[in-house]
């Protein structure tokens, strides 16, 4: 009996082996020539996890015919590993899909709203997938024992203080998963949306189903829970479009000549390459008892693109005023200008 096992177990691995290889041959060789990129990458992702699947199969449905203790409970093993090794194939069947798809992707286009929107997405989809699947193969191992089915309910019965204590331990955790789970079905937050948030401006570089990672202008990284995004109110500039609109103030004195400044604030904004042609206007928005405020707004393709314009035109308009007007700017400790 025992020889026979060790044999049966021997060729039904060998077998299981030789059409793995087989496979790859088939890949490399017979599949044609549109599809044998798309074929390979799915090939060298998945190869381990499905030569896995068939040696476990094999040895599964070899031994599902013999009788006897020692071999159930290596059957019931085998089972365990094949439930196991089919949810790492499906994961990475999936995580090829979705790669596939996010290569399509591309962000690097004008309006690109539409995109980013889709890599949200499916980056959240993926990351859920993942999980869902895990749980699922958790779940059916454990179906697998007859004890755990039969004792499941006296468990959860006997297990309910531990319960309690688990699910307010793990509020929080699921509280963030289900906000970021909001975040990519209501599309009010994306990949690379421009925000502002605890006073500081950056991009939206990462999104995950409990935080979201914020690059910032100055090359930090600001790491926020996916609740603060729907229990805090922040700026999105790129909510509707990538097109920003820059904002630059000065503050001067009320007799500064405004026609003069408004025709230097043309010259600069049409002179500069970051404008985008579309809109641009000088303002006075507001006056404190010492000043006026003179706002600029001039619009640009991008957010990176708005905020080099608005440094630009504060920068050259403050230089026209220090050296035609300096009269008229503010002076003390009073700042010249409020960046807004």
């Amino acid at each position: 009996m025992l020889w026979r096992i060790v044999l049966s177990v021997a060729v039904a691995t060998a077998a299981a082996l030789l059409a793995g290889w087989l496979t790859g041959f088939v890949v490399r060789f017979v599949a044609r020539r549109r599809y044998r990129r798309t074929l390979t990458r799915l090939h060298e992702n998945c190869h381990k996890p499905f030569v896995a699947v068939l040696v476990v199969a094999a040895n599964y449905i070899v031994l599902f015919e013999i009788e006897n203790r020692v071999v159930d409970g290596i059957r019931h093993a085998l089972l365990l590993a094949l439930i196991a090794v089919s949810a790492w194939l499906v994961i990475r069947v999936l995580y090829v899909v979705e790669d596939f798809a996010l290569q399509r992707l591309n962000v690097d286009v004008p309006d690109n709203r539409r995109i980013r929107r889709l890599r949200t997405q499916v980056a959240l989809i993926r990351r859920l997938t993942g999980a869902a699947i895990t749980v699922i193969a958790i779940a059916s191992m454990f179906m697998t024992f007859t004890q755990l089915r039969t004792l499941g309910a006296s468990l959860l019965a006997s297990a309910g203080i531990v319960g309690v204590i688990a699910g307010l331990a793990a509020q929080t955790t699921l509280t963030n998963v289900f906000a970021g789970m909001q975040l990519a079905l209501t599309d009010s937050l994306r990949y690379d949306d421009v925000v502002v948030v605890e006073g500081e401006w950056g991009r939206i570089e990462e999104m995950t189903l409990t935080y979201v990672v914020v690059h910032l202008w100055d090359e930090r990284r600001l790491v926020l829970p996916t609740t603060y995004f729907t229990k805090t109110p922040f700026q999105n500039w790129t909510r509707h479009e990538t097109r920003v609109l820059g904002a630059v103030q000065l503050h001067l004195d009320y007799r500064a000549p405004v026609e003069e400044l408004r025709a230097e604030a043309r010259r600069v904004v049409e002179d500069s390459e970051l404008w985008d042609r579309r809109e641009w206007v000088l303002q006075v928005v507001d006056s404190t008892p010492w000043t006026m405020v003179v706002r600029v707004l001039a619009s640009a393709a991008d957010a990176p693109s708005a905020w080099d314009l608005r440094c630009e035109i504060r920068e050259k308009l403050i230089t026209y005023m220090r050296d035609n007007y300096p009269e008229f700017l503010p002076g003390g400790t009073r700042s010249a200008v409020d960046t807004g």
